[in-house]
């Protein structure tokens, strides 16, 4: 891909966006960044880049949409108006990246799971010795890889991709790609379910005989791809498959018990990592024992305390009903579930069935507490609390000795706190001020 001398236009002064916008000038692009924030409202990111770069802030220009050769999308860059004025081509920040890129590539996109199991698998691979590169829609950009350590045939790249990613995604190809799950999400982007479950199967894009695609059994219909199809799940002809608490690789048995990661998701989801470290050559005995080191993600079922033998967990991360009810299933203690925030738009009725099989209780915080409460009626006893404070009290309240206290909120956090990040952390403060 040739980018010298072309006008580009890099559409979101987020870290993608900014980290576009510093490949396109190291390929010798001349480049005009556009954001609608203003730049108070974007605070350092709008000095972040040097004077080689035109900033359009507080607003989008026509002309530089219809004016660019090339116009990079930030993720999550709803539809505009000004595209229809595009004469260019456009593209993500993500295909930029794989454009460029020269090191075999290992995609894992997902509702749920994506970071754990791309952080997981990354660790794997770090046995074969090679350059490697973790990241994606996790952390550090793609286009931060370009021409970087692991970005050369012997290297590997370990990338979670989100749906939004995957719209704009065109000669992007996974060696290994993983497609974990899919359950009701971006509703407010997507048409329906379906129209997101097409886009996240095209972590599957142009993979040939010689690639490997790693699918949940139950979502093997949207596994369209000339790779080979290797299944994950429960079933006997599952290539990985959970059978109590061991995972059977190929039909080799391997212990899953006392692993850090809790709760059936993280098995499956391990399953996954164990048939993708196999497609690179790493052998399942080795890749188990990476597992048993592995720490979850921070506010990813991480484990934060223990007191009066409760134990209390950050799932801060799991901002849908599918997360939620994924997380419980399988989960090794009673439950008081502390969940809410601000409501996506789906059904709180799946959260309702989790509940009843392993909490004790739920305390429900945030603006969807009267939804959330009004599924789970008659399921468990439901307590309302104004803030994470008062949440943390009244579950330490209603938990018992061996219980575990689990803030898994079914909801975004954008009606408390300014991301999951917080709302985690905020958890973390109120256990640790428990007298």
């Amino acid at each position: 891909m040739t980018l010298a001398k072309k006008s580009a236009l890099v559409v979101g002064l987020g870290r993608s966006g900014l980290a576009a916008a510093r490949l396109l000038l190291r390929q010798g692009a001349s480049v005009t960044v556009t954001d609608r924030k203003s730049e108070e409202e974007l605070g350092a990111a709008a000095t972040a880049l040097g004077p080689e770069v035109r900033l359009e802030l507080g607003g989008h220009r026509a002309r530089s949409f219809r004016d660019a050769d090339l116009i990079v999308l930030s993720p999550g860059v709803p539809p505009l108006p000004e595209l229809d004025e595009a004469r260019g081509e456009i593209l993500g920040e993500f295909e930029l990246a794989c454009r460029l890129l020269r090191a075999p590539m290992v995609a894992v996109t997902g509702t749920n799971g994506k970071s754990t199991t791309t952080s997981l698998i990354g660790e794997m691979l770090g046995l074969l010795g090679r350059p490697l590169f973790v990241g994606g829609n996790l952390g550090t950009p793609l286009c931060e890889a370009v021409g970087g350590p692991a970005d050369r045939p012997e290297g590997i790249v370990v990338a979670e991709v989100s749906s939004f990613q995957l719209e704009t995604v065109g000669r992007y190809h996974a060696h290994v790609a993983l497609l974990l799950n899919v359950s009701p999400d971006h509703l407010d982007r997507y048409a329906d379910q379906e129209a997101y479950a097409r886009t996240k199967a095209r972590v599957f894009s142009n993979q040939t005989p010689a690639d490997f695609a790693i699918v949940r059994e139950d979502l093997v219909e949207l596994c369209r791809t000339a790779a080979r199809p290797l299944r994950f799940g429960s079933s006997p002809g599952a290539d990985a498959r959970l059978d109590g608490g061991s995972i059977v690789l190929h039909g080799l048995r391997l212990d899953a018990s006392g692993l850090p990661l809790v709760g059936r998701h993280n098995l499956e989801n391990l399953a996954a990592s164990l048939l993708a470290a196999g497609c690179m050559g790493i052998a399942a005995a080795d890749a188990m024992e990476v597992a048993r080191a592995f720490q979850p993600l921070p506010h990813r079922m991480e484990r934060v305390a223990e007191t009066r033998g409760v134990a209390y967990y950050d799932d801060s991360k799991a901002t849908n009903v599918g997360a939620v009810a994924r997380s419980l299933e399988g989960f090794p203690r009673p439950v008081v579930l502390i969940a809410g925030g601000r409501d996506k738009g789906g059904s709180y009725q799946p959260l309702r069935a989790a509940v009843a099989k392993v909490a004790r209780a739920a305390v429900l915080i945030g603006e969807a507490r009267p939804l959330i409460a009004s599924a789970l009626q008659g399921a468990v006893p439901v307590e309302l609390a104004e803030d994470m404070a008062d949440a943390v009290r009244r579950a330490a309240a209603l938990a018992l000795p061996g219980d575990a206290v689990v803030l898994s909120p079914a909801c975004s956090s954008y009606d408390m706190f300014k991301n999951y990040e917080e709302r985690g952390r905020a958890f973390r403060a109120a256990v640790e001020a428990l007298p």
